[in-house]
């Protein structure tokens, strides 16, 4: 446990840990009870300070805050490890932006027939094609998964992310089958792939909060262990986290 100086501020609320980043400790009405010279207790220096001699009256809160679980890391070291070593990261990495790019093409030529109604057989192919590069990544992506966290999928840390791209799956084989069965008019067939385009959105929503979260879990293990970040952990732990952006 390491103990940090604070410094208290006669002019607001607030007192502050004596290091470069540290949190401040909101102490509302009563700030003006602590002393200049009073001493942080830090489990983490310079992220969560906690006062060591509180007033009685302020002990409940503090603890509480003290209490707050800390989040899990999406990579255990090994975990890391074994993603930037593996080659279905790279595969990963070349599928996500080739998927993305086919959406994008797709999209378009389904609105272009939605609007128009010409085009109905270029937004089948675009449709088919996003499809079968969806089964891809989720295959290939299934493989990186069990070498990686040793499951399949619906590893804990991207569950939710692993469900969601489930349902697109489960809308654009739904939108293939009506096709060849002749379900429903060509219209209502589109629009089941325009549903599993909606869902495809709010599943790459889910990936990219995840990636902007393992660069800084990566940045920071890079700085306890007193390395740069590599440009290879960079691409591995983003290759990962939009290969279910289905």
């Amino acid at each position: 446990m390491k103990s940090l100086k604070i410094i208290s501020n006669s002019t607001t609320s607030h007192t502050y840990c004596e290091c470069e980043g540290a949190s401040a400790v909101e102490l509302g009405a009563l700030g003006d009870q602590v002393k200049k010279g009073e001493v942080f207790s830090a489990v983490q220096a310079g992220v969560d300070c906690v006062l060591s001699n509180l007033p009685v009256s302020l002990t409940p809160s503090v603890a509480a805050q003290r209490s707050k679980p800390s989040r899990k890391p999406l990579y255990t070291p090994d975990q890391r490890a074994r993603r930037d070593a593996t080659p279905w990261t790279m595969v990963q990495a070349i599928l996500a932006p080739l998927q993305f790019l086919v959406f994008l093409i797709s999209m378009a030529l389904v609105a272009n027939y939605l609007v128009t109604g010409n085009g109905y057989e270029a937004a089948t192919l675009s449709i088919l094609a996003k499809t079968f590069l969806l089964y891809t990544i989720m295959i290939t992506g299934s493989i990186w998964e069990k070498v990686v966290f040793d499951e399949w999928l619906f590893v804990e840390a991207f569950f939710w992310e692993d469900v969601f791209s489930m349902l697109v799956l489960a809308l654009q084989t739904l939108y293939v089958v009506a096709l060849l069965k002749g379900w429903w008019t060509p219209q209502q067939q589109v629009y089941i792939a325009v549903a599993a385009y909606g869902t495809y959105v709010i599943n790459a929503a889910q990936f990219l909060w995840k990636l902007r979260v393992a660069r800084l879990e990566g940045r920071k293990v890079d700085i306890d262990n007193g390395t740069p970040q590599t440009a290879v952990s960079t691409a591995s732990t983003g290759s990962r986290l939009v290969r279910n952006q289905s």
